[in-house]
């Protein structure tokens, strides 16, 4: 399989519990007085899935803090994503009830526990009202409806790599499948302050794909530490991600990252060197989202084609 970038899809940018101490969104809750504005608009989310879809970018999964929008509010997103890229997603919506987590099941490959930190008493205080307990049930639920299961985890955050045992044991337990590291990236207004190193944040990522072949494994690169992507795919992870893709596919940046992977000797596809354009399908939306949906692709730099479903092209 050739490696690639992969892309999270947020929809809100509010929590209702707000409390993870490395998190963005703690330092915002307080801010936030009417949860609604912290939305994404649809049509901003369909966009992005249209983007990512011709791009050829991997879909990380699709996020938003917990208590954000209610629940047939992400049926009709999650929904209206797979009917755009013809691919169930993999959900990050927190603690799902299984009811509607079964509602959703058509179009969902698998959940994801945001593990975060697997040193279980440093867990349990940088995020307090995340128990480990609530990603478990959500794992039970998805056992329960053959669905499969993934986990983020953050490095940096006070672990050390004698840590890495909890790691494996939960992985194995609980029959994990894909697994997004991340190295923390300080945000102000937390108490963190640095990332990890290079090295080490890169012995988790081969320690894992030493002890399971088979995981998928996605690993973050911020966008100043670009030079770090040659040699977390060469550790062992298949995608890459955390990278403003919108801002940087078909500039300088984006074909120097490409090009940095493939001068590493690393086969992969190239998704950050052009700006393919876009076509739409006019089926897929109302005529009021349709020209909603056309506004944000050109608002982010891309062209468009409008096509029936059929396969006939609207050249407009």
């Amino acid at each position: 399989m050739k490696k690639r970038f992969s892309r999270a899809i947020f929809i809100s940018w509010y929590c209702a519990k707000g409390d993870c101490s490395f998190c963005w969104m703690s330092t915002q809750k307080n801010l936030i007085r009417d949860k609604e504005k912290a939305l994404r608009s649809r049509q901003s989310v369909y966009a992005e899935a249209l983007i990512s879809k011709a791009c050829g970018w991997d879909i990380e999964f699709l996020s938003c803090g917990s208590g954000s929008l209610l629940s047939d509010d992400l049926y009709e997103i999650t929904k209206k994503i797979y009917e755009i890229t013809g691919q169930k997603q993999w959900l990050n919506f927190g603690l799902i009830d299984e009811n509607e987590l079964e509602r959703l099941k058509p179009y969902t490959e698998g959940v994801t526990g945001t593990v975060e930190c697997v040193n279980w008493q440093l867990r349990e205080k940088l995020c307090p009202s995340k128990p480990v307990s609530d990603i478990i049930e959500l794992f039970r639920h998805a056992d329960r409806l053959g669905m499969k299961k993934a986990i983020t985890i953050i490095i940096g955050l006070g672990e050390t790599i004698n840590d890495y045992s909890n790691l494996k044991n939960f992985i194995m337990k609980h029959g994990i499948e894909r697994i997004t590291f991340y190295s923390l990236n300080p945000h102000k207004g937390t108490p963190h302050n640095s990332s990890p190193d290079m090295d080490y944040y890169e012995r988790w990522i081969a320690q894992t794909r030493s002890d399971f072949p088979g995981i998928r494994i996605i690993a973050g690169a911020w966008k100043d530490k670009t030079h770090y992507i040659p040699r977390l795919l060469a550790a062992g992870a298949d995608f890459f991600t955390k990278l403003p893709a919108l801002k940087i596919v078909g500039t300088k940046q984006g074909k120097e990252i490409d090009k940095m992977i493939n001068m590493a000797g690393i086969s992969q596809d190239e998704g950050l060197t052009d700006k393919p354009c876009i076509m739409i399908d006019e089926n897929l939306f109302d005529e009021t989202m349709l020209l909603k949906v056309i506004d944000k692709i050109k608002r982010y730099g891309f062209t468009y084609r409008l096509a029936k479903s059929s396969g006939e092209l609207l050249l407009r």
